[in-house]
């Protein structure tokens, strides 16, 4: 028995199938012909947040943006850097002065009286160029350094006002007045800039 051609419109419809009605789709759960299985995935929709996505590893704090030194604390840097240049180049030049005057006291025959004062002078431009090179440490240490950098610099600042006074009170109104002045000023904003809070928290923050 024929039942004529399945794919014709006009003829009769399969067998299993009333006239009138459309096509039975396959059940949900199954796949239907030329479609794969499982529901399609859907976009997610705007407006909606999405799941969170996992930090890389090897990054700790995600974006988190780097900290910035404070503005006081770079200028105490620059005053470093400036006092250590002159604390070096008078260092040099007073003990180059003081091995000379050593050189002519030997020529008179007097070099035994002044060897005493000649030790002395060169011990001071030898202190005059460590405390350069601290100076050149410490602004260089501004940077990556930890707490004992920061208590250094308080105790170094606080020397140097120490200095700075006796010079003001010792100096008769002359140069040495002038430059504890001077010392006094530059002491005086180092130790501002590391005694306040930002600067505690430069120092304490974490480095990876």
């Amino acid at each position: 028995m024929s039942f004529g051609d399945p794919n014709n419109p006009y003829g009769p419809p399969p067998q299993g199938q009333q006239p009138g009605y459309p096509p039975q789709q396959p059940p949900q759960g199954q796949p239907g012909y030329g479609y794969p299985q499982g529901a399609p995935q859907q976009p997610p929709a705007y407006g909606y947040p999405q799941a969170p996505q996992q930090a890389y590893p090897g990054y700790p704090g995600g974006n988190m943006m780097p900290m910035e030194m404070p503005g006081l604390m770079k200028t105490a840097r620059v005053l470093l850097f400036i006092m250590a240049g002159f604390q070096i180049l008078f260092g040099i030049i007073a003990g180059i002065a003081i091995g000379a005057a050593q050189d002519v006291s030997n020529g008179v025959g007097s070099g035994d009286d002044t060897d005493a004062l000649a030790g002395l002078g060169f011990l001071a431009a030898a202190l005059l160029v460590g405390l350069g090179a601290l100076s050149i440490f410490l602004g260089v240490k501004f940077k990556n350094g930890g707490s004992g950098i920061r208590i250094t610099t308080i105790v170094y600042a606080s020397l140097m006002i120490l200095g700075g006074i006796v010079n003001i009170v010792n100096g008769a109104g002359g140069s040495t007045t002038f430059g504890g002045l001077i010392s006094l000023a530059i002491a005086g904003i180092i130790l501002a800039s590391m005694v306040n809070s930002a600067s505690t928290a430069w120092f304490s923050r974490p480095r990876y």
